[in-house]
């Protein structure tokens, strides 16, 4: 794949925890804590990515795995910035680090009423596979979401 110009994909530093905590309140009507991504960053068996255009924060994913799966936590690109290409390649590198780990199966959870979301992940393979009843604070459903490597 190939990266939108001027964007740069890599590991998130500490000082990016403020842009990723910002960047979440923006996009979810139920962010994570900022707490929440520093245990992530320090916790084993994680995958963290984040995108870049010029030194300023894009997106962000994060993901965790055990032994042969993956679970895609969160994923989030800057409105400005969406539709660009980004969220491709931040799975992508995902998926590309799983085929590589050995990891066979990968899962997400997307709200029922997010039909864009679940399109995006339709494109990348994944199929859904079951609800999870009053999953989100708010008592929405999630739709659990799988692809098989």
């Amino acid at each position: 794949m190939t990266l939108p110009a001027g964007i740069e994909i890599g590991e998130p530093r500490w000082t990016d925890l403020e842009a990723i905590h910002r960047l979440e309140v923006r996009c979810f009507r139920n962010p994570w804590r900022r707490e929440f991504f520093e245990s992530e960053l320090r916790g084993e068996g994680r995958l963290n990515l984040v995108a870049r255009r010029a030194d300023m924060l894009v997106g962000y994913l994060f993901s965790m795995w055990f032994f042969d799966e993956m679970h895609v936590n969160k994923i989030a690109v800057v409105e400005e910035e969406r539709r660009q290409g980004i969220a491709d390649a931040l799975m992508e590198r995902c998926l590309d680090f799983a085929r590589a780990s050995e990891i066979r199966t990968i899962s997400l959870e997307v709200r029922q009423s997010n039909r864009g979301a679940q399109e995006f992940y339709r494109h990348l393979d994944f199929a859904p596979m079951y609800v999870r009843p009053r999953y989100y604070p708010d008592g929405e459903a999630a739709v659990v979401m799988v692809r098989q490597l």
